[in-house]
């Protein structure tokens, strides 16, 4: 099976299971697929090859006419979500084709691509989990600020991705190296140990480890 190959799914929650020696095993539900190629691309016309899938049906009015047209080439409806999977080898892969949870197999490790959930602007106890100003002598009304950030004369600035206050959560978060625990293709469900980045009914991507 093809290298980066994937799927696109939505976290419908985490639970636990308990495996064959008796041991409970936290583990995500993740809804994925099927998901039908869109587009195919190759190295001759576009500089690269891929296969661009779709995922989560949409309905006709909620979609701009240009994707439109776009989508109604491979003949399978209208889908909320396109991706992109680069492969080195296409050809085993055609429009209106689908993708389906039987690529992956129990006990294979996989690389789960989500955005994480946003928290806001938070301090830097909580974003960067640092240790805060001593609750003693000497500092008053600091204690969860992140103490000096400036240098003397040189530089004489504070230096670039310096760990400050600031935006947490709300990013592209990619997990390597997560367990499938059961394949149930009837259903379409991939059950993968332990949390992937993202809130419940977040948009997910499971790829092949490279």
């Amino acid at each position: 099976m093809a290298k980066n190959l994937g799927i696109l799914g939505k976290k419908l929650g985490m639970t636990r299971v308990f495996r064959e020696d008796g041991t409970v095993c936290p583990v995500t539900v993740i809804q994925a697929g099927p998901c039908p190629v869109m587009q195919v691309k190759t190295s001759d016309k576009e500089g690269y090859s891929a296969i661009q899938v779709g995922f989560d049906a949409i309905e006709e009015r909620k979609v701009v006419k240009p994707q439109k047209g776009h989508q109604a080439k491979a003949g399978k409806g209208l889908f909320r979500h396109l991706k992109e999977f680069r492969l080195e080898d296409v050809s085993a892969y055609e429009v209106g084709s689908e993708i389906t949870v039987d690529i992956f197999a129990p006990g294979e490790k996989v690389k789960v691509t989500g955005k994480s959930k946003g928290k806001g602007f938070q301090g830097v106890m909580k974003r960067w989990n640092f240790h805060g100003l001593r609750a003693s002598h000497g500092a008053e009304k600091v204690h969860r600020s992140p103490g000096s950030v400036g240098n003397a004369t040189f530089p004489g600035r504070v230096w670039k991705n310096k760990k400050m206050p600031g935006q947490m959560g709300n990013a592209r978060v990619t997990v390597s190296n997560i367990e499938i625990v059961d394949v149930r293709p009837e259903e379409n469900i991939l059950v993968v140990k332990g949390q992937v980045p993202g809130p419940k009914d977040g948009l997910v991507m499971i790829r092949k480890n490279a």
